[in-house]
């Protein structure tokens, strides 16, 4: 299902089902990253700095690990189960 941006769905908890599923698709940009350390103020150069970044393990900037992760607060939210839905906790392992 394609949505438009800023369409929200909303499902009643009676309607939903195991096995229902639910996505969000979204290609990160430079300005995402930039965006998201100015709000969130990590400025941890493995995100910011090729150069430093070319030095790491990692061999290359990475994005913010949360970034993403706000992506589930989007389906749950806007998806599945959709408006109303509020994303209280989950546990993460980087």
């Amino acid at each position: 299902m394609v949505m438009s941006e800023g369409e929200v769905l909303s499902h009643f908890l009676e309607d939903l089902t195991v096995g229902q599923s639910a996505s969000f698709e979204r290609a990160i940009s430079e300005a995402d990253v930039r965006e998201f350390a100015l709000m969130s103020g990590d400025f941890n150069p493995i995100h910011l700095d090729e150069a430093y970044a070319q030095s790491t393990r990692f061999k290359g900037r990475i994005v913010h690990g949360m970034l993403p992760v706000t992506f589930l607060s989007t389906v749950l939210g806007t998806r599945l189960p959709g408006a109303g839905a509020i994303f209280m906790g989950a546990s993460f392992r980087f």
